[in-house]
């Protein structure tokens, strides 16, 4: 097979997005993107699934005089979403969508891959199809479960994320952090039920998480920096079983949010501070439970990002957009925590959609253009 022209490219979209699967389930697609690479030119590769999360797959494509390992990331899974595009190509899979984008973002990485496997780079270039990155923390995991060893170690990493607000094919990007990190929060309020005429006798949970829903309100906007930013949202309580009946047991869960993991830290504290004080005050157990997961922010380096912006800039080919952070959050986050590097937007031009919307519909004309900015800069990386 020679490099994929943009109508191959299109097909193999259309054919990920007929196959959602989601986090650590991904096994259709993984074994069509296996298909996909066995057609390619083999002479540089070297392909392999890890036993330890066998739906992920690494490629490492080898360089003429390699001076350097670049990594280049995809995701592979999808969302518990169904499908209202009504298109030809829609979902197979009932309830689940690529309703992120992510079979756009594997396309752009085998265009990448098939590209290079023609054309032998001058670094290493090592491609990561990551499966979980939705839930699960795929990119935590392949981490902590030591993928990245030997000559699949990258010494930088890349990755994009599709934006459907952007013109499709544009690339938004900026210093410092492009995602929030996110943690995830949950507290159970543990007191003593009792009949609603005899409040004396019970302990009720439901005043308790009152009080505490209204003092962590005041975290963001009395503990944090107002030039920086922050969120806490407390979406889900849970409570009683009838209205005549005192409460022995609350749950609350949220999410917080933040633009740097050192912010995320005392927010957490302060959380800690606030259940300690509402255990304290109404005599009853408090149990906070904080997941971080795998949501680091996405905080980019600044010498590769200042690379990465110059050269799309400079660039007559590409439409450069900057862009202002976001607080949705990204796995890639875990991963730029370890190894230097930078995430940007590949612009998709659905504004009427939003990502993990049942309606996202990617102007599919944005891949091959996002192949080619990403494949010059890479070239032009691979210079210096």
């Amino acid at each position: 097979m020679t490099v994929l022209n943009e109508e191959e490219l299109i097909l193999i979209r259309r054919h990920l997005h007929e196959i959602p699967e989601l986090a650590l389930q991904e096994k259709q697609t993984h074994q069509y993107l296996l298909k996909i690479i066995a057609d390619f030119k083999q002479d540089y590769l070297t392909i392999k699934t890890p036993p330890q999360l066998p739906t992920a797959l690494l490629v490492l494509v080898k360089g003429k005089n390699p001076q350097r390992t670049i990594g280049y990331r995809t995701d592979i899974d999808a969302l518990p979403v169904t499908e209202q595009t009504g298109l030809k190509f829609a979902s197979k899979h009932p309830g689940i969508m690529h309703a992120c984008g992510h079979d756009i973002h594997m396309t752009v990485a085998l265009g990448l891959l098939s590209y290079f496997s023609e054309n032998q780079p001058q670094d290493n270039l090592l491609f990561f199809f990551q499966p979980a990155e939705e839930s699960e923390s795929g990119g935590k995991q392949a981490y902590e479960k030591g993928i990245f060893t030997g000559k699949f170690k990258p010494d930088e990493f890349y990755g994009l994320h599709d934006n459907p607000e952007l013109p499709a094919g544009a690339i938004g990007c900026r210093l410092g952090t492009l995602f929030a990190g996110t943690t995830e929060v949950n507290i159970d309020l543990i007191g003593k039920g009792g009949h609603a005429a005899f409040p004396q006798n019970a302990n009720d949970t439901v005043v308790a998480a009152a009080s505490l829903i209204m003092q962590i309100q005041t975290v963001i906007s009395r503990s944090i920096d107002p030039i920086q930013s922050g969120v806490i949202t407390l979406g889900k309580v849970r409570a009683g079983t009838i209205r005549n009946v005192i409460a022995d047991h609350t749950r609350i869960e949220g999410t917080i949010r933040g633009l740097t993991q050192q912010m995320i830290l005392k927010i957490d504290q302060r959380l800690k501070d606030l259940c300690e004080g509402i255990g304290r005050s109404y005599n009853m157990e408090v149990k906070l439970d904080l997941n971080q997961g795998g949501y680091w922010p996405v905080e980019n380096n600044p010498e590769l990002t200042k690379n990465f912006i110059q050269y799309m800039k400079n660039n007559p080919d590409v439409n450069f957009i900057e862009t202002k952070p976001k607080m949705t959050g990204e796995d890639f986050g875990f991963l730029l925590a370890k190894f230097p590097g930078t995430m940007f937007w590949l612009g998709v031009g659905d504004p009427n959609s939003q990502l993990h919307s049942a309606t996202l519909n990617p102007d599919e004309k944005s891949i091959e253009r996002g192949i080619n900015a990403i494949k010059g800069f890479l070239i032009a990386r691979m210079e210096k």
